[in-house]
């Protein structure tokens, strides 16, 4: 997506905040909602070019390099490799698949529409954390943004970070010139669906959607990010003239669809192949996350997307992993690629000693010191 520079007052130039590098300067601390209400307003005169929109988080999460960071929950991991991300783009056509049906069985208003657009099936998915999506939530509310911020949050402070979007023309609004989808959650989902109408939720990724890319930071929202405020986890925050969500509101307990797709979430704990098979593919995921952090000891990993196979090839040459290790890990990712593609190559009996090969190579990963 585009990168925005975004305007900022005058105080907080003359505070050392720079426009091009936001995402890594502090918060904004504001101990008031309305002082919050009144500064947003400042930000959106000067911002007229773009809409605004939000997000509440317990936390500021940042990179190692000390930036916020905000990847659709499907990007997410630090490190990730293709084979990771076409395995989970894999798993989300299978809960969509799943969610059609299960709209189409219970005669959900809207299910025709539901099953001829994927923004739609995976806008859901992901508002209902039923799996991971290549969207990412926000509210066009401050006021559901600020409750978010303190909903769950044990600790003193709670995030509040306001984005510039381009403005939307539809439900389903793609701006190709800044390679951004806005999808209007409140206006496609049915009535059954409470939770996107009381969290006034929306949802954006970038136009061209893929499991494969150049730069993983081009898919991070950080790029439209216009100031980031750090407020009070307490009443206090709220004055005498407003309260903070309820939780019972941002999540209510009697919403139709959120009992229909519970379920699935349940069914979807487990990879969308069932049985030996999805054991060996999650026992085979933890151990490309155990290599990733190995390779980290002594290379710069930041921003890059190895492949697995680039992975063994970079534990072997670094003496990391013995000859036969290395035989037996690339043996070990050929089978999964069968697997994947052509599981009927792989006689099912075997599945469990491949399992407890892969558990073996992963625990002598992890323990062995070097």
């Amino acid at each position: 997506m585009r990168r925005i520079e975004p305007t900022l007052p005058d105080e907080l130039i003359k505070k050392g905040y720079d426009p091009k590098k936001i995402f890594s300067s502090q918060a904004l601390s504001l101990n008031r909602y309305t002082e919050l209400v009144e500064y947003n307003a400042k930000i959106a005169y000067l911002n007229k070019d773009y809409l605004l929109f939000y997000r509440g988080q317990c936390q500021d999460y940042l990179s190692k390099s000390g930036s916020s960071s905000f990847y659709p929950s499907i990007y997410r991991e630090e490190y990730i490799s293709s084979s990771e991300l076409k395995h989970l783009f894999s798993r989300l056509d299978k809960a969509s698949y799943e969610l059609i049906k299960i709209f189409k069985d219970n005669d959900i208003e809207g299910h025709r529409e539901l099953k001829h657009k994927k923004y739609i099936q995976w806008s859901l998915l992901q508002h209902y954390q039923i799996c991971k999506a290549p969207l990412l939530d926000f509210t066009h509310s401050l006021h559901v943004a600020c409750s978010f911020a303190q909903c769950n949050n044990d600790s003193d402070y709670g995030f509040v970070f306001i984005f510039g979007l381009p403005y939307i023309t539809n439900r389903i609004s793609i701006n190709s010139e800044h390679d951004i989808v806005n999808i209007r959650l409140i206006s496609i989902s049915p009535p059954d669906a409470l939770r996107p109408y009381y969290q006034e939720a929306y949802l954006a990724g970038t136009t061209d959607i893929t499991d494969d890319y150049d730069q993983k930071t081009e898919l991070d929202f950080r790029n439209r990010l216009i100031i980031k405020i750090k407020i009070p986890n307490d009443s206090s925050f709220w004055g005498k003239e407003f309260n903070r969500i309820p939780d019972g509101l941002l999540f209510p307990k009697n919403d139709k669809i959120l009992s229909l797709l519970n379920p699935l979430e349940e069914s979807l704990k487990k990879e969308f192949m069932t049985g030996d098979l999805g054991d060996f593919l999650e026992e085979w995921l933890e151990l490309e996350n155990v290599m990733k952090n190995k390779v980290t000891y002594f290379r710069d990993f930041k921003r890059r997307n190895y492949s697995v196979r680039k992975l063994i090839d970079l534990l072997y040459k670094e003496n990391v992993i013995s000859r036969d290790i290395y035989t037996t890990l690339d043996e070990l990712r050929t089978t999964r690629n069968t697997l994947v593609h052509d599981p009927k190559k792989i006689e099912k009996e075997h599945l469990p000693e491949i399992i407890k090969k892969v558990q073996e190579l992963k625990d002598i990963l992890k323990d062995k010191q070097y």
